[in-house]
């Protein structure tokens, strides 16, 4: 069983808090993994949810304040169609994942990286 470990990553190189979860299979798609992370994501806020929800991806429907639950379902429909749309990257090592029925490998317990793109102000 694998442990992965997901990690936000900035275009400058800045790296965020990881989250890791083990007891992972050797190989899932990157479509699983994005769902995977984005559920806990999204288990953790439930769990407690006061403050701005911190995940892949923000809530489609900001609502005042952010004292609400998520449905972990919809998020990970959002991150699917972010990735898609190249809102973000992902890495595994040193390789670029491209599709999201790309299998990856993680019996060496890798990291993944998570590089948001952030859209340039008037371009």
């Amino acid at each position: 069983m694998a442990t992965v470990t997901f990690l936000d990553e900035t275009v400058s190189g800045e790296r965020r808090d990881g989250l890791a979860l083990a007891g992972l299979p050797d190989a899932l798609t990157a479509r699983e993994l994005i769902r995977l992370r984005v559920r806990e994501e999204v288990a953790r806020h439930n769990a407690a949810p006061y403050g701005r929800f911190a995940g892949l991806v923000q809530p489609e429907e900001p609502q005042p304040g952010w004292l609400r639950r998520l449905d972990w379902e919809r998020q990970a429909d959002i991150a699917e169609r972010a990735f898609l749309r190249n809102g973000f990257f992902m890495l595994a090592g040193d390789r670029q994942i491209e599709e999201l029925d790309e299998l990856v490998d993680l019996t060496g317990d890798p990291e993944l990286v998570f590089i948001k793109l952030v859209p340039l102000v008037g371009g």
